[in-house]
């Protein structure tokens, strides 16, 4: 089972609603695995980062306000590949898990790029 990341929107009540995922676009945020074992690693908190090592403990929200915020946590991820990767186990070798820890985070990135021209929020669930 993969993680998914989504663009959302909330209604005027406040319920949130997933928006189709364009054509062309990915909408892999890794595998289930990943909530700890990356997303919630010590290697990605060590780097300052707040929204994804939520996913240890659950789906992650980010509202339109803290996506500029989020945005930069995801670039200080994908500045730092060789930390993430050497630290964790799946998939094996570490040039599978750059690469693949890579796609995931173009893909959150993507998504976050979509939102943010939207007004609206990432979910990765």
């Amino acid at each position: 089972m993969t993680l998914a990341v989504d663009v959302f929107v909330r209604d005027a009540n406040g319920e949130w609603r997933v928006l189709d995922v364009p054509e062309g676009c990915d909408d892999s945020a890794g595998f289930e695995a990943w909530r700890r074992t990356v997303w919630g690693s010590e290697a990605v908190r060590s780097l300052g980062a707040r929204h994804l090592p939520v996913l240890a403990e659950d789906d992650l929200f980010v509202e339109a306000g803290e996506l500029p915020a989020f945005l930069r946590e995801v670039a200080l991820l994908r500045a730092n590949p060789d930390l993430i990767a050497a630290t964790t186990e799946r998939p094996r070798g570490i040039g599978e898990r750059r690469h693949q820890l890579g796609s995931g985070l173009r893909n959150v990135e993507a998504t976050a790029l979509r939102a943010l021209e939207s007004g609206a929020g990432v979910l990765i669930w």
